[in-house]
């Protein structure tokens, strides 16, 4: 059953819709199991069907969590196919003009089985025949790889796959077939289906006339590592196209002092045309510009303050840094060298009160995979320092930790327009690109990160002086991971990392559970995959930088509003006129 949703454009020029899907039963209700009394079995077919559309992204730590998650994959794909083609048919085009009229794009494999998908529609239900209908649906579709991770590249064991959908199994099995008989020098491990698993980022990249990733290094990445051997079949095969966000958004609408500012400056029409932005570039060396930059900012934080003790009980102070990481919780985005070089802050602070220390107000926010228990471990260690740091008297405002609930969109408009600091952190070559980065960096909040993603990019754009960067890059972690004591090494080098460590393993935050975190500890010092120890020092180095920068008050704040003036290539504006030309091949509209 479709669910729509209308979409107004800016200023009204466009509207779009939104078209969700729900699964419903073919039989409501099994009247004859009811009257026999097996009550519960005579509603099973609704509550199956219900089941398919209830969660979306269900736990797959299981095999029925496995076969649900490619059920409801199938259902929304195959939903939304059906609907493109009977729209295409009812305007009275031709079947085999589809490419004509039709752009469809994957984003990463969740909805790959599209291909396989699009041929069986084509095949079965159109009358044509298979290399045609492959060359139709490769000519419609597109990929999008968004994350070099695992999880992100499904492989479906070919028993499940062939179990939930034996035609598609068929079709992909021709899939791989034909490719290899389009490239006969293709090397004997390069394929779809391999060691009993449809590999389904290996289908997305051969059913797309064009792939592409979301950051410069990450597409380069993509390229080198992930798909080699198809992209040496196909050059040019792979592109990039660097992600971007909408300014509407998240600089108009949710930063309104600082929109206002912006308009005062340099005139209206700045946020359908954001390369405007470098016309504040002059002004950035005005006091009176600056000032009221400044002015903005503590607004904003004023009322986020506010908010925080209105939604998290913690009374923190406007002055303080606040310095947010707000963003999925996963290994490699390193939620936890954040709290680990927090708990060498409150280590220090706790050693010497009296000094003069920059307050700082430390803001988590996120959610974890339902089934990722090492995630979960992070966020309650988090929440466990937070309890104790905000009830420790000789603190004060010195350092406060903060971890609102429920973190969402609506959350994040409150959060970044207040941010002085923007935490991007991720093992480098991991983060395909990010999008908060972008959101932080034009509201006015210098990055402190890693060589990763489009952190690259911003630090192109804004220079290296307005951009506190540390750690290992893409090319430097595969030789560290080489070496089996790079964890012990980096930690016995590092006296604060083995403080916070102890501090952590002797229960010091959950004296009422001291082993809780035992697990966490260890795998910090034996199975540090994603380099947390390697990178701690330099980031606790880059923290002791931001801590100078942010008390010299004019260097801090000229810092911040370079950020917002070179911002302008990250609005999601350029990102889809260059999805329009390269990939979709569109003339532009915007």
């Amino acid at each position: 059953e479709a669910h729509d949703t209308p979409v107004i454009g800016w200023q009204g020029k466009w509207a779009n819709t939104l078209r969700l899907w729900s699964a419903k039963p073919t039989t409501l209700f099994d009247l004859d199991r009811f009257n026999r009394g097996d009550y519960a079995a005579a509603a099973e077919p609704e509550a199956l069907a219900r089941t398919l559309s209830r969660v979306l992204y269900p736990d797959d730590t299981t095999y029925q969590g496995k076969e649900l998650r490619l059920k409801q994959e199938f259902l929304l794909t195959s939903a939304a196919l059906q609907d493109i083609l009977r729209r295409h048919m009812a305007g009275g085009y031709a079947i085999t003009d589809l490419p004509k009229h039709v752009a469809i794009q994957m984003n990463d494999t969740h909805p790959a089985i599209a291909g396989p998908e699009l041929i069986r529609l084509l095949v079965d239900e159109h009358g044509m025949e298979f290399e045609p209908a492959l060359e139709t649906a490769q000519a419609c579709l597109g990929y999008t790889n968004h994350t070099l991770l695992p999880e992100a590249l499904e492989r479906w064991a070919t028993f499940t796959f062939g179990n939930v959908l034996p035609r598609h199994m068929q079709i992909v099995e021709r899939i791989d077939s034909w490719h290899k008989a389009k490239h006969p020098t293709r090397p004997h491990w390069v394929g779809i289906v391999k060691h009993h698993e449809v590999r389904m980022g290996e289908l997305a990249v051969i059913m797309a006339h064009k792939v592409n990733g979301v950051s410069a290094l990450h597409s380069d990445l993509v390229k080198k590592n992930l798909f080699n051997e198809l992209e040496t079949l196909n050059p040019g095969h792979i592109i990039n196209q660097t992600n971007g966000v909408t300014p509407r958004r998240w600089l108009k609408m949710c930063n309104r002092p600082l929109a206002a500012l912006i308009t005062k400056t340099i005139g209206e029409g700045w946020e359908a045309d954001l390369d405007r932005l470098k016309e504040l570039e002059p002004h950035v060396a005005k006091k009176p510009f600056l000032k009221a930059f400044d002015a903005a900012k503590r607004q904003n934080k004023v009322d986020l303050a506010a908010w925080i003790q209105d939604h998290c009980g913690v009374t923190v102070s406007p002055d303080a840094l606040f310095d947010v990481q707000v963003k999925r919780i996963h290994e490699y985005k390193r939620q936890l060298l954040n709290i680990l070089e927090t708990i060498a802050r409150y280590h220090d602070i706790k050693q010497n009160p009296e000094a003069d220390w920059v307050p700082r107000v430390k803001i988590f926010g996120g959610k974890s995979a339902p089934g990722y228990a090492v995630a979960k471990e992070i966020i309650h260690l988090i929440n466990d320092v937070a309890s104790v740091v905000n009830n420790d008297p000789e603190i004060g405002d010195k350092l406060k930790i903060v971890y609102p609930e429920n973190y969402n969109v609506s959350m994040a408009e409150r959060l970044i327009p207040a941010a002085d600091l923007s935490e991007q952190i991720s093992t480098a070559g991991k983060e395909a690109s990010g999008t908060g980065n972008m959101k932080f960096m034009m509201n006015g909040a210098p990055t402190i990160g890693t060589l990763d993603g489009a952190n690259v990019e911003i630090l192109q754009e804004v220079g290296a002086e307005n951009f506190f960067l540390f750690g290992l890059t893409a090319e430097e972690v595969g030789p560290r991971r080489a070496n089996p004591d790079h964890a012990r090494d980096a930690i016995a080098a590092s006296q604060s990392l083995q403080d916070v460590l102890q501090m952590i393993a002797e229960g010091r935050f959950n004296p009422e559970e001291p082993g809780r975190y035992h697990q966490l500890v260890h795998r910090v010092w034996h199975h540090d995959y994603f380099l947390v120890a390697s990178d701690f020092d330099a980031y606790r180095e880059a923290q002791a930088e931001v801590d100078r920068a942010y008390a010299d008050r004019d260097r801090w704040v000229k810092m911040a509003a370079l950020n917002t003036a070179r911002s302008g290539f990250f609005s999601s504006d350029r990102t889809i006129k260059g999805y329009m030309a390269d990939i979709w091949e569109l003339p532009s509209a915007l």
